[in-house]
């Protein structure tokens, strides 16, 4: 049988209260040439069977997939998990408590397409609050640019890409709303299973924008819910966000320092001043005040 165009990666724990949302919105897409495989990371709640009964609906389509011995081994192992046997052009990502508009998969592989130098598209961000009873709002994703929303797709080149956008610039970060080519993702070493949470999909990220063109579209593609069991909301709320991002700076300078990047002085220089800025947290105030008005000055 022929491969889909786009293998669709669902990691899942203990996400019996919205995985169905998740799988339902894969299932509604206006293009039709996908697999879904579903992830899980030990589940120990009524997700494992809600997942498997839609893998009895859609045979062949909706695959389910955990770790040996229905271990918990965290995010990117798990990712890693659905990669490994996914068999599209294209990898798509959708976490078990977010939600994608009917278009995405159709604009994006149509981008990609369209452009076969660049190696992922991303979406802004819809902060997805309206679920709850909160109000909603769509923040602009990637490099600085002029225009309103709705405007024609930028494609960003190494190693501005990364400069301008979190972790290392101002610009919000990449989320998994992105479509990477699978072949991009096998090259840059899949996610590192080291982070098992926070800055999981952000070292992924970093390796793609680090070296392959990218391209940011003025669409909104993923409603990304908002609530206190969130990776990032955890964080910072235990207290770990400063520890956990050290420590993913860290692994970004071993990372970028073998490799013949483009820009990668420039990289390096980044790196430093964001450590700076964690052992220096009054001064850093100031400092992404000047980023964030001049965001090319320390470029």
């Amino acid at each position: 049988m022929r491969s889909p165009r786009v293998s669709v990666v669902c990691i899942f724990y203990q996400a019996e209260r919205f995985l169905a949302e998740a799988v339902d919105s894969v299932l509604a897409q206006d293009f039709a040439d996908w697999e879904l495989l579903l992830v899980d990371d030990g589940s120990t709640d009524g997700g494992t069977a809600l997942a498997q009964g839609y893998v009895t609906r859609h045979p062949g389509r909706i695959r389910y997939l955990d770790h040996p011995g229905h271990a918990n081994r965290g995010m990117s192992a798990t990712r890693n998990r659905g990669i490994a046997e996914a068999q599209g052009e294209y990898l798509a990502f959708i976490d078990a408590d977010d939600v994608w508009r009917a278009a995405k998969l159709a604009e994006q592989v149509a981008l990609l397409d369209a452009d076969p130098a660049a190696a992922m598209v991303c979406g802004n961000l819809e902060y997805w609050r309206s679920w709850d009873g909160g109000r909603d709002a769509v923040v602009r994703i990637g490099p600085p640019r002029h225009g309103p929303l709705g405007s024609a797709p930028l494609r960003s080149s190494p190693p501005d890409t990364l400069l301008d956008c979190y972790p290392l610039g101002m610009m919000p970060a990449v989320s998994v709303d992105a479509l990477v080519r699978r072949s991009v993702a096998e090259a840059v070493g899949r996610f590192e299973e080291q982070f098992t949470a926070l800055y999981e999909d952000q070292a992924f990220f970093a390796k793609v924008m680090a070296s392959h063109p990218v391209i940011f579209a003025d669409r909104s593609w993923l409603r990304y819910r908002q609530h206190g069991g969130n990776t990032v909301s955890t964080a910072h709320a235990d207290g770990s966000y400063r520890a956990s991002r050290a420590a993913f700076l860290v692994w970004l300078e071993s990372w970028i320092a073998p490799r013949n990047l483009p820009g990668k002085a420039r990289l390096q220089r980044a790196i430093a001043r964001e450590q700076w800025k964690l052992s220096h947290p009054l001064a850093a105030k100031v400092l992404n005040r000047i980023q964030r008005r001049f965001p090319r000055l320390m470029r």
